[in-house]
């Protein structure tokens, strides 16, 4: 977006502020008023064509009743002894009236007869919207047993589904904690207030526009919960960024229209691009080969763009609003004419803390860069042994009916007895012959506990077997164990069922990832080579960036499967990191981490351009974005650790990865490596070749001065006056 179309929007929303504040509201109203209307509910979508167990799972849709589906396991347990026939008789007869049952099977009793299992099978999938996050048929069939004395939990795919709601309160969490930062950072309460009334102003907006999307293609339950989280977290950042840049152009004596306008006109402009990058790695998410990844991809994208109009639309008109009141009370009784820090309190003739510090890594450019690594390469170290597998009951609290019946399960009748795994045969194209060898092989094969008898659909297309395996789904025994039996298997028979199902998506996004990081980072490379005129800034800022989020995937591996401080998120023991976290977090973290670089990146670049000198460039810009972007990350970091107090295992590991990712990149990478690395390459930070500098189009993100009447002049004339000393105290940093 041009310069000139950005500064004219800022000066409008300004200049008729409560057009514009009106506008916006109409424009809420109308699309809650079509979300109201039209817009459609979120619904799951998890097939995974293509995988051999997903074909397994149609077949047996196709032609065994109740299989296939989605399913539920009730565990029975009595504490004074052996269960009567009675008690669970009834008990399946509750259950056979639930809507949508197919199946209940006849109870598994546990050796001491004390603890039974009834398996129920359903003709729609979990994903049908009858089923799924809803278990109170459920939980209305056992009520009475529970009544009697009896302990009766549950798990299977759709009490799994229901188990731990999103609460929602870590938004309101969210909101507080970036309130009480802000007023922190600026000394304003109304300054504090202005990025927190337009990010709830775009949170909205976004809410409505994912309901809107759902009413055209399946949206996830959870996905609007992840667009929350990174919309907040994005729409005030760049409220922020736009609000600082108001502040700053205000204590330079310019009035609060002009200067909400030229605000808009640069930091509106690095916030644009800034959710350029972040949508481009959204959209490296439809890789991915999941319908879910696709979902949240979308519906992250419309809360980021609802973000970034909010911030263009409602922070010039809010600003115009308060005025002088504004600034901190000191600041506005005594004006400060030669400070051009916003956010840092600097006075005239001495550098702000993040200037100093900028020239203290800049003297000592590879020492800095080596401790940094160091730091992060160890943090990411642990990212290797990695063990990904998708959440099942098994790693979710223990306050949960999910957990608590994976738990009376394994006890009574072994680890392996959470797992569902099946062979499916067609019996036009395997023979009896060759299935009865296969078998009594895979009986042979250690870990394997026992391979029931063949049994025929009622249409005889189908040989269904049953196989009891000594191992917990998420064990990382599984694995290698459902190889083995795949490998056993006659040519046109399938190893199926909710385990293996698990088995091939683990195994299948793993093998993405690789995938969606070539996409993300070559577009994202491209993206900044075109707005920052460089070769080795997008190059720099990629390796960067892929190093906070292998940090992230370390932190996310000690915590979670190594079990360090675990205790601290409310989980009670080690699990393996959850298959849907890597993907996302990486496609969510790149864009994030991208959107400080752009930050801190225009600032340098603008100072570049003013100046032609490339050391005192960083050391400048770093000063003018510094408290900025450290007070967005702070904020970002609160958003994203108050979603990890969720109960449900995946927003806990997301929440606290992006948080922990956030952090670093806010100090580790912006603070050292970032000022270390380009004071050591110099002008070698804005080299472009000649050929390529011809065929890249030209959209930097530059700030860009203005005349009085708001017509574009030279970027050199924006660049305000130093302080007095200001030189000779870099130089003399310099000599050091």
């Amino acid at each position: 977006m041009h310069t000139s179309v950005l500064y004219r929007i800022g000066h409008a929303s300004a200049s008729h502020p409560f057009r514009a504040l009106v506008g916006f509201a109409v424009a809420l109203g109308v699309l809650l008023g079509l979300a109201s209307a039209v817009g459609g509910q979120t619904q799951e979508n998890w097939d995974v064509t293509g995988t051999p167990s997903q074909t397994g799972i149609e077949m047996l849709r196709e032609h065994v009743p109740g299989a296939g589906n989605a399913f539920a396991r009730v565990v029975v347990h009595s504490d004074d002894g052996a269960l009567s026939a009675g008690q669970t008789t009834a008990l399946r007869e509750r259950l056979t009236r639930m809507p949508h049952v197919a199946t209940v099977d006849e109870p598994r009793l546990s050796a001491d007869r004390d603890t039974a299992v009834i398996t129920v099978g359903y003709d729609v999938p979990v994903t049908d919207a009858d089923l799924m996050g809803d278990a109170s048929a459920l939980e209305n069939a056992i009520e009475p047993s529970r009544a009697d004395g009896l302990r009766v939990e549950m798990n299977g795919s759709l009490p799994e589904t229901a188990a731990a709601p999103i609460k929602g309160h870590a938004e309101i969490i969210g909101v507080a904690i970036a309130l009480l930062i802000m007023v922190f950072a600026f000394g304003s309460v109304v300054a504090a207030g202005l990025p927190i009334a337009s990010a709830v102003g775009g949170l909205i907006a976004g809410s409505a526009g994912v309901t809107l999307l759902a009413a055209v293609t399946d949206v996830s339950p959870t996905a609007p919960m992840v667009a929350s989280m990174v919309g907040l977290g994005v729409g005030i950042d760049y409220a922020l960024l736009v609000v600082s840049r108001h502040v700053e152009f205000v204590r330079r004596g310019h009035a609060p229209i002009e200067a909400a306008a030229r605000s808009v006109a640069t930091a509106g402009r690095s916030a644009v691009f800034a959710a350029t990058t972040v949508l481009v790695s959204l959209m490296g998410l439809r890789l991915a080969g999941l319908p879910t990844y696709s979902s949240f991809g979308f519906a992250t994208a419309i809360a980021v763009v609802a973000m970034l109009a909010a911030t263009l639309l409602v922070v010039p008109a809010l600003c115009r609003l308060t005025g002088d009141r504004i600034l901190p009370r000191t600041v506005r009784h005594a004006r400060s004419r030669d400070t051009d820090i916003e956010v840092t309190g600097g006075q005239a003739g001495r550098l702000p803390l993040t200037a100093r510090w900028a020239t203290t890594v800049g003297a000592r450019p590879v020492a800095s860069i080596l401790i940094a690594l160091i730091v992060m390469l160890t943090l990411a170290a642990p990212a290797v042994a990695m063990r990904t597998w998708p959440q099942d009951s098994g790693a979710q609290s223990s306050e949960l009916t999910t957990r608590q019946a994976h738990d009376l399960l394994a006890a009574e009748f072994g680890a392996g007895a959470n797992a569902d795994v099946v062979i499916v045969a067609p019996t036009d194209r395997v023979g009896n012959a060759a299935l009865t060898a296969a078998l009594d092989e895979i009986r042979d094969i250690p870990g394997v506990v026992a391979v029931a008898s063949v049994a025929r659909s009622p249409d005889a297309a189908l040989d269904v077997v049953p196989v009891a395996i000594a191992h917990d789904p998420a064990a990382a025994e599984t694995g290698d164990l459902l190889d083995a039996i795949r490998a056993d298997l006659p040519s046109g028979a399938i190893l199926t069922g909710y385990t293996a199902y698990l088995d091939d998506i683990s195994s299948m996004l793993a093998q993405r990832m690789w995938v969606v990081i070539g996409f993300v980072v070559a577009a994202s490379v491209l993206l900044l080579m075109v707005v920052f005129r460089s070769v080795v800034i997008p190059l720099k800022a990629a390796f960067m960036n892929l190093l906070s989020v292998a940090a992230a995937f370390g932190v996310i591996t000690m915590v979670f499967q190594w079990g360090w401080g675990l205790s601290l998120l409310g989980v009670d023991h080690p699990v393996a990191v959850s298959s849907w976290v890597p993907i996302l977090v990486f496609a969510i973290l790149f864009g994030l981490s991208m959107d400080y670089e752009v930050f801190l990146l225009s600032r340098i670049r603008e100072e570049w351009l003013a100046t032609g000198d490339a050391r005192d460039s960083v050391i400048h810009g770093l000063a003018k974005t510094g408290r900025v972007i450290t007070t967005a990350a702070a904020i970002m970091v609160a958003v994203f650790l108050s979603f990890a107090s969720e109960t449900d295992i995946v927003l806990k590991m997301m929440g606290l990865g992006m948080a922990v990712a956030v952090l670093l990149d806010a100090t580790l990478i912006r603070m050292v490596l970032v000022p270390a690395t380009m004071a050591l390459l110099g002008r070698l930070n804005w080299w472009l070749p000649a050929w390529l500098d011809r065929i890249l189009p030209h959209v930097g993100v530059e700030a860009t001065g203005f005349d009085d009447g708001g017509a574009l002049r030279d970027a050199r004339e924006l660049a305000p006056a130093r302080p007095e000393g200001d030189a000779r105290e870099l130089t003399q940093a310099h000599s050091k």
